[in-house]
């Protein structure tokens, strides 16, 4: 039988879908990306944010259609959208045999062979389970890199979020897991490793007593195959001295952090529920750059939040041009309903959230072209990604650009480069966020 996949979301999201293909393989089922040829579909769901629900429920509408008059005979829920509003699915939507939540999918199998007895039904685990990697992933990255989940869950409970209530309390996937997973994808060609998680600085804290993400750190490093391992999703004020110096330490560990601060101005972050203030954030940002000169520091932040001065955001503004990150994304304030935020007074109206946002990007622009012409004339390594169709120019990424959030690198060079090479690349000069180079000499591998 066919599957179509739909995987939805974010990077800790894939790495869910990426667990199901992989077990959906191993019991013999074959995979199509053409929805008229599917005899299942299952669609991983994100409802992290607003317009996030709004496409995972325009996907399960789509795809239902397909059930109706095309030759799919079950379709399958799975993710963050069905573990929140898993009866109002079944309830609505007549065409969904199967609702998966978020700690349910090792399921999928057993799910989708009740769906095509015609049974409908939800299953779900506690929120205090944490499904273990299996050896059955299906990389669907392109092979030379992979995303390891560290954590599942969050502890935070920030005012605007309503992940804890989906995704359940922090919790840590043992140390020896992760880096049996590790080694396996390694030995598959993976090249760059990224760890992701709701958190990934806590790691450790409830199996070990203590911040262990350096520990786990050094035990990668030392898995041979890997060039680059990076970590996403920091949050700044969990970040730690033998963290720092780990980082500083070990060669293959980028140079790159993603620090999470969603604010600047100190009355915001507390109405938020954020655990820092801006004298905080300058210190975290100041002793990162001290300590490691050439890391790059990437960061989101989120403007129009309930009670968003004028005077809130021109402090913004200005901690932003003080700072002067190297990567930035802006997204406005989502109303989610079951979370504190949502019922704050002083909502801010939707044209004024996008003018700050846009003026936030208009200004990191201008930093991030200006950081791109600081760039012209150095040597980097980096790792190709594709070639351009028709044209010598090849796709590529720096130590400082993780996949699909940061920029890109366009290599002009007549040598033939495979995806998943490393070459040694000239930056010639800076194009908005992106650089452009040619091969500084012989040296790929």
């Amino acid at each position: 039988m066919k599957i179509l996949f739909i995987s939805l979301g974010c990077d800790k999201n894939l790495v869910d879908s990426e667990e199901m293909l992989g077990l959906l393989g191993s019991r013999g089922y074959t995979f199509t990306d053409d929805e008229t040829e599917a005899d299942v579909i299952v669609i991983n769901t994100c409802c992290f944010i607003n317009d996030a629900k709004e496409e995972s429920i325009q996907t399960i509408l789509e795809m239902a259609e397909y059930k109706k008059s095309g030759s799919c005979k079950a379709l399958i829920v799975t993710g963050c959208l069905a573990q929140r509003y898993r009866q109002e699915i079944l309830d609505e939507i007549e065409e969904v045999d199967e609702v998966l939540g978020t700690t349910a999918y090792e399921k999928v199998a057993d799910a989708i062979e009740t769906a095509l007895q015609g049974k409908r039904s939800v299953e779900l685990e506690e929120l205090s389970v944490l499904p273990a990697p299996t050896e059955h992933r299906m990389l669907t990255t392109g092979g030379y890199y992979a995303y390891l989940k560290i954590a599942e869950g969050c502890n935070k409970c920030c005012t605007y979020c309503i992940i804890p209530k989906i995704r359940g309390r922090y919790r840590s996937v043992p140390m020896e897991k992760l880096l049996d997973q590790a080694r396996m994808l390694a030995e598959q060609g993976v090249k760059e490793l990224i760890l992701v998680a709701q958190e990934t600085t806590l790691y450790g804290v409830d199996l070990y007593g203590a911040k262990s993400l350096h520990l786990l750190l050094e035990g990668l490093c030392r898995i041979s195959g890997l060039r680059w391992i990076r970590i996403l999703y920091c949050y700044p004020e969990e970040i730690y001295p033998e963290l720092i110096q780990t980082i500083k330490r070990e060669p293959k560990i980028c140079h790159y952090l993603d620090l999470p601060i969603q604010h600047a101005s100190d009355r915001i972050l507390k109405r938020m529920g954020r655990r820092t203030s801006k004298e905080d954030l300058i210190r975290i940002v100041e002793t990162l750059r001290e300590e490691i000169p050439d890391i790059v520091l990437r960061t989101t932040l989120i403007t129009g939040f309930p009670g968003e001065t004028v005077q809130d955001h021109e402090e913004l503004m200005e901690f932003v041009d003080q700072m002067e990150f190297d990567r930035l994304g802006v997204f406005t304030y989502s109303q989610e309903e079951d979370t504190p935020a949502a019922s704050m007074p002083d909502q801010v109206d939707e044209e004024t959230k996008l003018d700050r946002q846009e003026e936030l990007m208009e200004l990191q622009q201008e930093i991030a072209f200006d950081r791109g012409e600081q760039m012209r004339g150095r040597i980097v390594e980096a790792m190709i990604e594709g070639q351009v169709s028709g044209e010598d120019v090849y796709v590529a990424r720096t130590y400082g650009d993780a996949p699909n959030v940061d920029g890109l690198l366009f290599v002009h060079t007549q040598e033939t480069l495979m995806s998943g090479d490393f070459a040694r690349v000239r930056i010639t000069g800076a194009s908005e966020y992106d650089l452009i180079g040619e091969i500084a000499d012989e040296f790929t591998e």
